[in-house]
């Protein structure tokens, strides 16, 4: 039973994941679109309008604060690209029988950190009206472009190598791109999230000395205990953790109902596709 909830789990999120791929992978684009707009219109001392792109930032935000950072761990273009390049380079140094590069986690608390000096450094070229002179440097743009089918690049070549950068970093890292880089990942990080939704363990049960959900979550965190409001705004909802603990101890939602997290993964899917389909 253990073994099939965990099948379960992992192809639903293989498959949420590829669906909201094919279907709304310019969510990220249109929400961080939303950050560069407003932070412009500040600049320029003009009135912040309802524009499509405020409310693509709008609803992703709100989600988050409700549902955690599900966007994130099953629907984000890039954080599912990123699964599935680490997944890929995983099976090929198993077949070739040779240890993957990986990260200290020393270099990975440091990198952490980067993402919001990112979210910064874009904002204040927004402010200052210097952003639309970088054109052609955004990794984000020319990966919405390559996945609408368009390949006329010239001008873009900063971003190109960018974006080339980073999917190695996604080949050697799990979550490179999320954990590291991702400005909307800082905004979402920084949010109040209700605690609802949040993972959580209970203690009853857990055996002492074991770190198996840790060690599996790409972002190293230690899983609160029931009861606890510490917030998480480094976990993607991705529920790797739970398909580590041997003892199914890890759960999300109400702990009453723990054990239909297949079911909470639903709702938050069906949730998050009514958001996606409002924003366009």
């Amino acid at each position: 039973m253990k073994k099939d909830k965990k099948k379960m789990r992992q192809w639903l999120r293989t498959l949420l994941q590829l669906l909201f791929f094919i279907f709304f992978s310019s969510a990220f684009t249109a929400a961080f679109g939303g950050v560069k707009y407003i932070a412009a219109q500040l600049g320029a001392g003009e009135r912040v309008d309802w524009t499509a792109f405020v409310a693509a930032l709008a609803g992703l935000c709100g989600f988050t604060i409700i549902f955690g950072r599900f966007f994130c761990g099953f629907a984000c273009a890039f954080g599912s690209l990123g699964d599935a390049l680490y997944r890929i380079c995983q099976w090929i140094c198993k077949k070739c029988k040779k240890k993957p590069l990986r990260l200290s986690e020393k270099i990975c608390r440091a990198l952490s950190a980067v993402k919001y000096f990112v979210l910064a450094a874009i904002a204040v070229m927004c402010f200052v009206g210097v952003y639309p002179q970088m054109r052609g440097t955004s990794p984000w743009d020319v990966f919405s472009m390559l996945h609408g089918g368009n390949f006329r690049l010239e001008g873009y070549l900063p971003g190109v190598l960018l974006l080339a950068l980073i999917l190695v970093g996604m080949c050697v890292q799990e979550r490179f791109f999320c954990r590291f880089l991702c400005p909307m990942g800082a905004v979402f990080s920084l949010l109040p999230a209700l605690p609802f939704f949040a993972v959580r363990r209970s203690r009853e049960g857990c055996r002492k000395g074991c770190a198996a959900c840790a060690r599996k979550c790409p972002s190293h965190l230690e899983i609160p205990w029931d009861g606890s409001y510490e917030p998480m705004g480094d976990c993607f909802q991705c529920q790797k953790c739970m398909d580590a603990c041997p003892r199914e101890n890890i759960h999300c939602g109400f702990k009453e109902l723990r054990g239909n997290e297949i079911i909470w993964t639903l709702l938050r899917a069906g949730a998050l596709c009514m958001v996606l389909l409002w924003m366009s």
